[in-house]
């Protein structure tokens, strides 16, 4: 009886005790001194506050971080930040997605109103992603006055991309202009319209659309080809991936896809003047771009601000889908093709070389050439590739060696060297050819003929330009001696670097903080690029290893700014939040606590 006395006490206890917490917890809970979160902007930074009920704000938005940052700091969320003027007043105003108008009455170039039409589509596309499932609705209006000077052409780096913007409002009607040169001008203005606008709200409740009121910018790069390049040979990406990456290349002000299709692996180009070549050379009759996709993929990315320049490897890199020429009565097109031990004959598995002295390689080469540039506008540069030839695939090749014999050349490496020369030579004669076009840039990459040295024996500046791989040393060298150079210099800009040993990861920062080389003739250095090697990577892995470094390249060479990586850090964060909301998936660049806390986490600059 005892016993059983105690744990009746002990449980009349411990139901008392319940109760008293349970109604502890519900009067903390009814008189809790904090709602959610506030972020107020103190000295560009927006910091994290707890407001009691009595002196929260009526605007809600007031509470959201992604609102403090659309107008924080000199230059809010933009990326690439603006070069000429920006001025960003800490002032907003809720509008309707369902009351934006877009006013053409300015522009009278029919092919102009038809592009800034489509990417105004692009443009109301992504602000819709701000608000899914839904935006709610609101009186205010926006309307776009754009005013451009200029008829449609096709992007080049001569284009004109500098564009003025302004926003004020008047009553609930909120006036944004773009004043640009070119269409493209227009587009980069849309581009920062569409980051001076973000959501507040929830998926229960829906989405409120914010735009900043009090602008005026004033804007151009400061390099003309600022690009990326996909390897898709080594694996095969879909083309919605390419579009995904487009995408975010657009919304980072990025305008040059280089796109190395072709290599020794794969040949997944399926062209009507040469269809042996992706029979014999994809990887699957499914793993393939076909002459109307790629067509419709220029449209795409130019409508985004970007151009595509086409990369066909050679005459290293080339093996699988150039088998067939000696079974068709043609000869050995390539060579080495798929030879062991590959160690001797070329960089990387599988090996394969075109053969520079059977004419019937030049006479493919040039078909292959139409199809491209029936595809490209007039003078579009073309890449040729151009690197790692492997002299020790051509003078072990028996019909090369005699033929060398033949022509009392001696088997010397300068002898080697003659011979790769005159291979581009007859490439370019070929391309000319089918081009009908004599003016248009060649693109190839440094190699042990592009060396300061000798260059000038082989390659005319007034057609090759050099995208320098290996050493800015020798970009700013190329420069001197009158060439155009790409920068794409493998310690900084291959961002496979780094998931293979023994190379080294290239971490956003370092992207950014990376300066162009200083050179007296400063048109002659045209930009840079990101390359994304694809032999340890497919589509499935890819977005996190591009971005956000692509877009740390991107503010490099749109501003070229002077300050350090970290002040830039939260900005690229809000990017990197806009690049999510495209579908992309984007690394990690700090701890997500550090996220809403940038007055704790953001470093001394």
């Amino acid at each position: 009886m005892a016993m059983a006395g105690c744990a009746l006490l002990f449980l009349i206890i411990w139901v008392h005790l319940m109760r008293s917490l349970d109604n502890a917890a519900a009067s903390f809970s009814a008189n809790k001194p904090y709602i959610g979160k506030f972020y107020d902007c103190v000295n560009n930074t927006c910091i994290l506050s707890k407001f009691p009920v009595s002196e929260m704000y009526n605007n809600q938005a007031s509470g959201s971080i992604d609102v403090c940052r659309l107008t924080c700091g000199l230059y809010g969320a933009l990326w690439p930040r603006p070069t000429i003027k920006t001025e960003i007043k800490q002032s907003i105003i809720q509008f309707g997605y369902e009351n934006i108008k877009l006013n053409l009455s300015s522009v009278e170039d029919e092919l102009g109103k038809q592009y800034i039409n489509e990417a105004y589509q692009v443009f109301l596309d992504s602000l819709g992603n701000l608000c899914k499932p839904r935006c709610n609705p609101y009186a205010n209006s926006v309307t776009i006055f754009v005013s451009n000077t200029s008829s449609f052409e096709y992007l080049k780096w001569t284009t004109n991309e500098k564009y003025d913007l302004s926003i004020v409002t008047e009553g609930d009607q909120i006036n944004v202009k773009i004043t640009a040169q070119t269409v493209y001008g227009v587009r980069h203005g849309m581009e920062t319209l569409r980051q001076l606008i973000t959501s507040y709200g929830s998926k229960e409740l829906g989405y409120n659309l914010v735009i900043a009121t009090e602008v005026n910018i004033s804007d151009r790069p400061v390099y003309s080809h600022r690009g990326f390049m996909l390897d898709t040979s080594r694996h095969f990406f879909s083309m919605s991936k390419i579009k995904k990456t487009i995408d975010a290349m657009g919304h980072s002000k990025l305008n040059v896809f280089h796109w190395h299709v072709t290599d020794s692996h794969s040949f997944p180009l399926d062209l009507p003047s040469v269809p042996l070549m992706f029979k014999y050379g994809s990887y699957s009759p499914e793993q393939k771009y076909s002459y109307d996709e790629i067509k419709d993929l220029m449209r795409y990315a130019l409508v985004r601000g970007v151009r595509i320049i086409i990369e066909i490897d050679s005459p290293a890199h080339a093996g699988n889908g150039w088998q067939w020429g000696k079974s068709e009565g043609f000869g050995d097109l390539a060579v080495c093709v798929d030879k062991n031990p590959w160690r001797k004959y070329c960089v990387q598995p599988p090996c394969g070389q075109l053969n520079p002295i059977n004419n019937n390689t030049y006479f493919w080469l040039g078909n292959l050439y139409k199809d491209i540039i029936s595809l490209l506008p007039q003078g579009e540069a073309f890449h040729m590739g151009g690197d790692e030839v492997a002299i020790n695939c051509w003078n072990t090749t028996d019909q090369i060696v005699n033929w060398m014999k033949s022509k009392n050349k001696d088997l010397s490496e300068n002898s080697f060297y003659e011979l790769w020369s005159d291979f581009h030579i007859q490439a370019l004669k070929a391309f000319d050819k089918k081009a009908g076009d004599s003016n248009s840039n060649i693109i190839v990459w440094s190699s042990g003929l592009t060396e300061p040295s000798i260059i000038q024996k082989h390659l005319d500046n007034n057609r090759f330009i050099i995208e320098e791989w290996e050493s800015s040393t020798a970009a700013a060298q190329l420069t001197e001696l009158g060439y155009k150079v790409i920068v794409a210099t493998k310690e900084f800009y291959y961002l496979d670097h780094g998931f293979w040993p023994p190379t080294n990861y290239h971490s956003w920062k370092l992207i950014y903080e990376t300066k162009l080389p200083i050179v007296n003739n400063t048109h002659l250095i045209l930009g840079a690029e990101t390359c994304m090697w694809s032999e340890y990577v497919d589509e499935n892995s890819v977005d996190f290893k591009i971005w956000p470094r692509t877009a740390a390249l991107a503010e490099r060479l749109w501003s070229n700014p002077k300050t350090r990586a970290q002040t830039a850090e939260y900005r690229l964060l809000q990017h990197n939040e806009r690049l999510l909301k495209l579908g992309i998936k984007p690394d990690a660049i700090m701890p997500e606590w550090c996220y809403d806390r940038e007055g704790e986490c953001k470093l001394e600059t």
